[in-house]
């Protein structure tokens, strides 16, 4: 089993919603046995029910539990389409994620397969108490769940909470593909290895169906590349496209069977956060330019995002973003892997909400807020791009507020949009 199947594997149990159901659905046929043959060693009677009145219960319950699973699924799609609607199709797929979702899912099925199952049994004879108790305890949980599922998954898709979310998830990718923190010494990023590289000795180009780079196996292709002796450049970045015949890997000075190389590189419809921090960007982005365009026209939402773009970018300002070179324990390069730099952080959090919001004050204010707060506490490298920024902002503000009045309220930093503008003066 190659690498790149596991990660397409891993991915696919993640994401999908009926394998849990289809283990609860096993483990409900299971369990009418188990708890029959428990009954009649236990001699359980707390309820008294006679046969025909278990067998009642266990009819009425998985007619009943048949409705609430398909209520279930009505609610659940509803609300996915509501949010995706109003905030980004990115996010359709991570309600599906939800370990909560996915085990209330699997309770609602279990007590209805359980329910038939003892129905079913009860023609045999004698349905036993314990297994109707079963019934009763299930029913009245999976009511208390119903209602837990649905007040969770709708406070999971609240802006707010799906900005959060996606913001600390996109800061633990960070810590991860930015390891090193920026030290005194530091200059700025440049590239000597790609100018170094020269002529590749092999380029091996993608075979199969167009799809977007989800993650590299690191460091089974450092591995694979000290074996051979040979330095190995991944040409598509995580989160670009590929289609059929697209450069995948060049290597130089060595050989490396193609079949081989390609199952280190995993390849899905979409992109994810595993090793793409700028997709954090690019979700929150997205849910800002939503919430600002003239059908919903919500541009608090829209700081909201520029709250949690400012801490992302503050952790990104931190580190060095030219790691994508590893050297074997000899220090000979093997690897060579792009990622993104500063400059296209920065542009990916601005740019377009800037361009959206460049008639709302509370934006235009925010987003001073943030970078003006940015600019001392970052490097002058980093901090020269973040002025340019600014200068693209003022330029934005007078082409958007003809009024000199609104003009002159706009230029404010405010981190609360409106509302903060003498407490961030004073700092």
């Amino acid at each position: 089993m190659s690498w790149a199947f596991r990660k397409h594997l891993h991915s696919f149990l993640r994401s999908s919603l009926w394998v849990v159901p289809a283990f609860s659905t096993l483990a409900a046929f299971l369990s009418v046995p188990l708890l029959r043959a428990l009954d009649r060693r236990l001699g359980f009677q707390f309820f008294h029910y006679s046969p025909d009145g278990a067998r009642a219960l266990a009819t009425i319950v998985s007619a009943a539990m048949l409705s609430f699973v398909v209520l279930f699924f009505s609610v659940l799609l509803l609300t996915v389409q509501i949010a995706s609607s109003t905030l980004s199709p990115r996010i359709i797929s991570r309600p599906f994620r939800s370990r909560a979702l996915k085990a209330s899912l699997g309770l609602f099925v279990f007590t209805l397969i359980y329910s038939m199952a003892v129905v079913g049994r009860g023609t045999e004879g004698n349905l036993g108490q314990l297994a109707a108790a079963m019934v009763i305890v299930l029913t009245i949980v999976s009511i208390c769940v119903f209602l837990y599922v649905v007040e969770h998954v709708s406070k999971e898709l609240r802006p707010i909470t799906v900005m959060a979310d996606v913001a600390s998830e996109g800061a633990q990718v960070i810590k991860a593909v930015y390891p090193i923190l920026l030290g005194p010494s530091w200059s700025p990023e440049s590239n000597p290895v790609e100018s170094l590289l020269g002529e590749p000795t092999l380029v091996i180009a993608h075979v199969g169906k167009p799809g977007v780079v989800q993650a590299l196996d690191i460091e089974t292709l450092v591995d694979l590349a000290t074996r051979a002796e040979c330095m190995i450049e991944v040409v598509p970045q995580v989160g670009d496209s590929v289609t059929a015949e697209d450069p995948v890997f060049r290597l130089h000075g060595g050989a490396i069977e193609a079949q081989e190389l390609l199952q280190h590189i995993a390849l899905e419809r979409e992109r994810t956060l595993e090793q793409d921090p700028a997709f954090a960007f690019r979700i929150i982005v997205d849910i800002a330019s939503k919430a600002l365009s003239p059908a919903i026209n919500d541009p608090t939402t829209a700081v909201l995002a520029l709250d949690q773009i400012h801490n992302l970018l503050r952790e990104v300002g931190m580190r060095r973003l030219d790691t994508g070179s590893i050297h074997d324990s000899k220090g000979h390069l093997r690897l060579v892997y792009r990622t993104p730099d500063w400059e296209d952080f920065v542009g990916l959090a601005v740019t377009e909400i800037r361009q959206f919001g460049a008639n709302s004050t509370q934006v235009v204010r925010r987003m001073r807020a943030m970078l003006e707060n940015l600019i001392p506490l970052l490097s002058p490298h980093r901090s020269a791009v973040l002025r340019r920024e600014l200068d693209l902002l003022k330029s934005t503000v007078d082409r958007g507020f003809a009024d000199p009045a609104d003009r002159d309220r706009a230029d404010l930093p405010d981190l609360q949009g409106l509302g903060g503008a003498r407490r961030s003066n004073s700092h």
